[in-house]
């Protein structure tokens, strides 16, 4: 078994360059072929188009990839290749067992503060599920959460999946110290669209923004936890909240009838979303992927512009390997 960061990834890192992590998932188990693949190249030329350099992670047998080549994107948007769902916790039993897998959101997590990664680049967020504290409670709640907490990366996101607790998501980040800050935005985005009717307490107008905020919790406080960066749904994307919402409870009605629990529950409800023909909800999740991916490579540019400019702060050691 072996860590294998790119000859890319580890030269930027190296230099002291702008890197951002992509996960897989999204290729593996989120979007339906080609979607996916052309999704997952879209997202590396967004960052590439703004200065930055993608750093895709994912498993295939006995590797630990941050930074994929073309050829492990298509074994890993290809559904006979059987990707499995790699969270921070299945790494070692998939690294172990040999599989192909996509890496999570708290999957990419782990391994991006692994190798000293600051930016990492996705749709939605995982968060607290509905019903997870109900009268008959499942305490469904995603690892994202807990793993935000733990790791000195920022996520640039639409907010949390629309399929979840939206309110209690925001209360848990809160408990856990997990700012949500605003990218231009006062009000948390909901993935598909941007009305949530949720306010934020913190809110930045820009990328440069971004950055000197991480620069304050990362180097001058030493606070070592992540940082959400929730950006809006491009408009000509987003999606009425009152379709959505229609679409989801459908969506949780069927998820119910079939029995599915545990790591199956979103992709099946966002794949239950996808197929509504009224919500064109796979164009948006597209738009979303790569206007984040995009969002985050300025911030990872600004970011490193700060840590070259200000040699009085320290922030965590990047550790390529």
């Amino acid at each position: 078994m072996e860590l294998v960061v790119s000859e890319e990834v580890r030269a930027a890192l190296a230099a002291g360059g702008p890197v951002v992590a992509l996960e897989s998932s999204v290729i593996a188990q989120g979007l339906p072929p080609p979607h996916n693949l052309e999704a997952a190249r879209a997202c590396e030329l967004a960052i590439r188009a703004v200065g930055a350099v993608p750093a895709t992670i994912a498993l295939s047998p006995g590797r630990l990839h941050v930074g994929c080549d073309d050829a492990l994107l298509e074994a890993l948007a290809d559904p006979a290749s059987r990707p499995a769902k790699a969270g921070a916790a299945d790494l070692a039993p998939l690294l172990a067992a040999g599989r192909f897998a996509g890496t999570t959101v708290a999957g990419t997590l782990a391994v991006a503060a692994r190798v000293g990664l600051r930016l990492f680049a996705t749709g939605g967020l995982g968060g607290v599920h509905r019903g997870a504290f109900g009268a008959a409670p499942t305490l469904d709640v995603s690892a994202d959460l807990p793993a935000l907490a733990s790791h000195p990366v920022a996520v640039v996101c639409a907010g949390a999946k629309a399929i979840l607790d939206l309110p209690g998501t925001l209360e848990a980040l809160e408990t856990l110290s997990v700012p949500v800050v605003g990218l231009g935005v006062a009000e948390l985005p909901a993935f598909y669209g941007n009305r949530s009717g949720l306010p934020l307490q913190h809110r930045v107008d820009d990328e440069a923004a971004a950055a000197k905020l991480l620069t304050a919790r990362w180097g001058l406080l030493g606070q070592l936890g992540g940082v959400v960066f929730a950006r809006p749904v491009p408009e000509e994307a987003a999606i009425p909240a009152a379709l959505v919402e229609e679409a989801v409870g459908r969506a949780l009605a069927a998820a119910q009838a079939a029995g599915v629990q545990g790591k199956a529950v979103t992709p099946f409800l966002l794949g239950r979303l996808a197929a509504e023909p009224a919500l064109h909800a796979l164009s948006t999740n597209v738009a979303v992927l790569t206007a984040n991916a995009a969002s985050a490579g300025r911030i990872a540019v600004a970011l490193a512009r700060h840590e070259k400019s200000a040699s009085d702060v320290e922030f965590p050691p990047a550790k390529p390997r």
